[in-house]
């Protein structure tokens, strides 16, 4: 464990009261830092080993003390005023990434080289990976990992997992597609290579369904290298019959392949489903 997160976690420990440790001051100085980590890149709030996600709990309680320990302050650009304990990120030319007017990403966010944000929001402790997309109206919740050139299409909701500090966020594969209007939330994770049709609801209780097999193969996780789209099946109440929501693969793809909107549209259509 390193003095930084030693000292980060001491303080949460002694939330409720930091100056049982050590004076504010210093206290606020320490979670800057580490908020600095995160808003470069140096550290990241959860990532994947060896499949499993690990979560950095440390890095998500200095966010949480953050909030404890910074005040409300008014900031103008422009004609447009903001009032929030949490500045925006800055020196994105420096960081070599485009962001158009009416985007917006919090300090504690990091966005690699080759980002384009367009009129979008990324929240304090996401991760946005290597030439990636957050296109018009997408959303990239608190601490959500995402990874290098993913496409994240208009209107995309996803979901940031703050509290409790050891919540597993969610996490976007490398080379993955993220239809218009999904919805990725609530411990759901897609894998790599990942196409994800449009209007999909993915949570961490929804079936994910294999179309060849009929087989359920997980709840929430979309597997490497596959073409998955919105769907229902079928149960019964007392109420009578309804059409729950699940995700259903309809394509295994082999590694790297090609994968654009054209090329979906040509699976869908094979497959029967409108888009």
């Amino acid at each position: 464990m390193s003095d930084l997160e030693a000292e980060i976690t001491e303080l949460w420990d002694n939330r409720d009261d930091v100056t049982a440790v050590m004076p504010e001051a210093e206290a606020s100085a320490l979670v800057r830092a580490a908020i600095d980590l995160l808003d470069t890149g140096q550290a990241r709030v959860a990532e994947v080993v060896d499949g499993e996600i690990i979560v950095h709990e440390w890095l998500k309680q200095a966010i949480l003390l953050l909030f404890r320990l910074t005040n409300m302050s008014v900031t103008e650009t422009g004609p447009f005023e903001f009032r929030d304990k949490i500045p925006l990120k800055r020196h994105y030319e420096a960081s070599g990434v485009r962001v158009v007017p009416g985007a917006q990403a919090r300090w504690g966010s990091y966005l690699a080289p080759g980002v384009v944000m367009m009129p979008s929001y990324v929240n304090i402790g996401a991760y946005v990976g290597a030439d990636t997309m957050v296109d018009t109206w997408a959303t990239v919740g608190s601490c959500a990992q995402i990874g290098a050139r993913v496409h994240l299409s208009g209107g995309v909701g996803i979901g940031g997992v703050l509290e409790p500090p050891n919540a597993v966020p969610i996490v976007v594969g490398d080379d993955t597609m993220i239809g218009s209007r999904c919805i990725v939330a609530a411990g759901a994770r897609v894998g790599t290579g990942v196409v994800l049709g449009a209007g999909c609801v993915l949570t961490g209780s929804i079936p994910v369904i294999d179309a060849e097999t009929g087989e359920e193969i997980s709840r929430g996780h979309v597997p490497d290298w596959c073409v998955a789209v919105a769907a229902t099946r079928p149960r019964t109440f007392p109420g009578g019959d309804f059409g729950l929501a699940c995700v259903l693969i309809v394509k295994r793809l082999t590694e790297g392949e090609r994968h654009d909107k054209s090329k979906l549209n040509e699976i869908l259509r094979e497959r029967g489903v409108s888009t």
